[in-house]
């Protein structure tokens, strides 16, 4: 009986899964980057996103023996597991600081580290610069001895405070002028920034806000359906989508369309006439 008992007893082993060990060699390839540019870029004080972005070019360039090379968002976006917009802006930054460099279309790290411009530091992904802060000058103002908080002097005060005063009226020996309202600062690296998103790889991305390109950016606003950032979005980003390829460099000469193109009062009107739609002749 126990004998039969024993022979119906199931016997269960553990299952063994086998998993392959993953171990980088040397064999497999390697990047050849100089000591003293690898550990500059360890210690440099950049946000993650910068830092990655950093390294997956180093990867992109030296990583194939190259010093440069014309290297997409997406395959940035893919080595550093980071949105395509997120490494568009970091790139940017990095071009910016002069921790990479630009040749035409394409980017390397730049080995002369004495022409890296890092800020000094960054709080929470935002570049925050140190500047020095000056004293402000004091200015008091003192009550007379005789002078005092009773119910006559409030009263006139406060009536005199009501008294709408006219332009260049005298009070107190000054004259007073009425307050101009202060128009909003333009933030031109989020035009540049917007720019870059909407192009992709398909036109060169811009990277300083020069005078010249302020000054143009501040008229094509105004002539913007939307005079924000969100209406030059919307400009270029239809744009990309009408142009006709030769536009993005599918022609004899290699010349593709570029920010100073799109900031051509004329190129907004084609675009809204629809000068540049590819009509198939």
């Amino acid at each position: 009986m126990a004998s039969l008992a024993e022979n119906n007893v199931v016997q269960l082993r553990p299952q063994v899964i086998n998993l392959e060990e993953r171990v980088a060699r040397v064999e497999d390839g390697y990047t050849k980057l100089a000591n003293e540019l690898y550990e500059e870029l360890i210690g440099a004080n950049l946000t993650k996103n910068q830092a990655k972005v950093a390294h997956a070019i180093c990867r992109k360039t030296y990583g194939f023996n190259k010093k440069t090379d014309r290297i997409s968002d997406s395959q940035l976006a893919e080595l550093t597991r980071l949105p395509r917009q997120k490494v568009n802006k970091a790139k940017n930054e990095l071009i910016a600081m002069k921790v990479i460099v630009k040749v035409g279309m394409a980017i390397g790290p730049n080995k002369n580290l004495t022409e890296w411009d890092i800020p000094d530091c960054h709080q929470n992904g935002v570049i925050v610069t140190k500047t020095v802060t000056k004293s402000v000058t004091k200015s008091v103002t003192a009550l007379s001895p005789k002078q005092g908080h009773t119910k006559e002097t409030i009263t006139k005060e406060k009536k005199e405070s009501n008294t709408p005063l006219t332009p260049h009226e005298v009070k107190g020996g000054e004259s007073v002028r009425p307050t101009k309202r202060k128009s909003t600062p333009i933030n031109y690296d989020e035009y540049l920034n917007a720019y870059n998103e909407e192009v992709g790889d398909r036109l060169p991305h811009a990277v300083e806000a020069n005078e010249k390109r302020k000054t143009r950016i501040r008229k094509i606003i105004k002539n913007l359906a939307t005079a924000n950032v969100d209406g030059w979005r919307a400009y270029v980003r239809a744009f990309v989508r009408m142009a006709k390829p030769f536009y993005f460099g599918e022609n004899d000469t290699g010349w593709t369309a570029d920010i100073d193109y799109l900031l051509r009062e004329t190129t907004l009107t084609g675009v809204r006439e629809g000068k540049f739609a590819d009509r198939g002749f």
